[in-house]
């Protein structure tokens, strides 16, 4: 028996949800969570199950849920930004006028919005109309990573689906079953941070346990000194760049490697500088009696940091986790970030 739930790794209670919801599907959904969750691929497949009438589950693929898979249903429109950062508002008023047309084959037209929270202020204002006075034959399904992407009277008018992190374990599981062995599934989950989406397309690279070391070794490598921390920047942009392009397709637009490129590098980013607050969180650990979560490192490298400093830097990481998601300016608040690490007193 196949149903189109069954290739995502993790997320088995929003399956379940959105198992219980396609018979008898919300007008909008709004799939929310860190990017590489698996947040599109979720709303894509369950756009699949709405629109099969078994709701995906069936002894061998139907008509309906090859033709979503392969892209050609004619009842389903994925509407992605035209240009390189953003959905205007002439592409969401063609939505408007799509969505008050009859399906061509089944109950109802879905429309997926990969990169919703991409959309202008002017263009979720043009949503909100169709959004209020719902047909039934109409469902959207809006993917972003917050609901701050968007204006209240819109994302009110949704039925938000929280995607989270998928834990450790179970990702490591899932890389094992598609090949990997123990050690490298490990540790290209701890560098996929729980992102499944991020995890697939790190497989087999073997720049994986090289970029968890470098952002492992920094404590040791940070100073006073300007300059060091830009270099020590660069060399970090540097390295993400090969791991970034594991997520470009060929297959995508020019402006949509763009966007993947960049959404690509944010999620590893964001990834080693929560390995390096792990590094500072186990230093005050260690030295006030705790466990330590990288037990594959030597234990005497954590007493170089007092325990006080060690708290204070692992909370300025974090700040750089905001700042990094909010500028696309990442090579100066890397730089800035290892300098103050390399001065704090």
């Amino acid at each position: 028996m196949t149903d189109p739930f069954s290739g995502i790794i993790g997320h088995a209670r929003v399956i379940e949800l959105l198992r219980r919801d396609a018979p008898e599907p919300a007008h909008a959904y709004l799939f929310v969570g860190p990017e590489s969750v698996g947040k599109a691929l979720l709303a894509r497949q369950f756009a699949a199950a709405i629109l099969c009438p078994t709701q995906g589950v069936h002894d061998t693929d139907c008509r309906s849920c090859r033709l979503v898979a392969s892209g050609a249903h004619p009842d389903v429109s994925v509407v992605e930004p035209e240009g390189a950062t953003s959905l205007g508002v002439e592409q969401i008023r063609s939505v408007v006028a799509r969505a008050a047309l009859r399906p061509v084959e089944g109950p109802r037209t879905v429309f997926l919005l990969p990169e919703a929270g991409t959309m202008t202020e002017q263009a979720a204002n043009a949503l909100l109309k169709t959004l209020e006075e719902p047909s039934a034959a109409v469902v959207f399904l809006l993917v972003a990573e917050s609901e701050d992407d968007f204006p209240p009277t819109v994302s009110s008018r949704c039925r938000t689906v929280h995607v989270g992190r998928v834990p450790l374990a179970e990702l490591v599981s899932a890389l094992g079953e598609r090949g990997l062995g123990p050690d490298e599934a490990t540790s290209v989950a701890v560098v996929a941070g729980g992102r499944p989406g991020l995890a697939l397309a790190l497989m087999n690279r073997p720049e994986v346990a090289q970029f968890r070391d470098l952002w492992l070794s920094i404590p040791g490598r940070v100073t006073p000194r300007p300059g060091d921390g830009q270099r020590l920047a660069m060399q970090v942009l540097e390295e993400i760049g090969p791991l970034a392009e594991r997520s470009v397709s060929i297959e995508m637009s020019k402006d949509a490697q763009q966007r993947a490129r960049r959404r690509s590098e944010q999620s590893l980013l964001v990834n080693g500088l929560e390995i390096l607050a792990s590094w500072y969180s186990d230093s005050a650990s260690l030295q006030m009696g705790g466990p330590v979560k990288n037990s594959d490192l030597p234990l005497s490298a954590f007493t170089d940091v007092n325990p006080r400093k060690a708290v204070i830097s692992a909370e300025h990481v974090l700040d750089a986790v905001v700042d990094i998601q909010g500028s696309l300016r990442r090579e100066l608040v890397l730089a800035t970030l290892f300098t103050g690490l390399g001065s704090q007193d």
